[in-house]
């Protein structure tokens, strides 16, 4: 074998290598945490204030069995008109992902049914408005 078949060789492999490697990039699936990040990040003032006025008050709990997880607001929060949203954030998959509108009851507690979760890691992001004021909790969760 010559020079000259050894140089196709090696040029050949290298073109396969980089057809390889464009072929990767470009499968490859980018998971973010959000697809408005930028709106998201004008918005962090409220995000910040929100955990300010939820450091005032008690923490919620969040309880589950085998059948469902109970969220339960702060005692301050019960009897009082509540609306918000709770965020079930995956971060390994975002088809995971799941956003419940806030619902809870006189008692100030919410039902989640778990067949609607699959099993894993979540970071529950919890943003509620109760008495003109906004409030923002996080909780790290275990779904079993």
């Amino acid at each position: 074998m010559n020079w000259g078949n050894k140089l196709v060789i090696v040029f050949l492999v290298f073109a396969g290598l980089m057809a390889t490697l464009v072929y990767k990039a470009v499968n490859t699936k980018y998971e973010l945490v959000s697809t408005d990040y930028y709106k998201d990040e004008l918005r962090y003032q409220d995000k910040i204030d929100g955990v300010n006025n939820a450091n005032t008050i008690s923490n919620i709990s969040v309880n589950q069995d085998e059948t469902q997880l109970v969220l339960e607001l702060p005692k301050e929060m019960k009897g009082i008109k509540t609306e918000g949203e709770i965020w079930l954030y995956c971060g390994s998959d975002a088809s995971k992902d799941r956003k419940i509108p806030l619902q809870v009851d006189e008692d100030g507690r919410q039902l989640i049914a778990k067949n609607k979760l699959a099993k894993g890691n979540y970071q529950l992001k919890l943003t509620y408005k109760s008495g003109g004021s906004n409030y923002y909790s996080e909780k790290n969760l275990t779904v079993n």
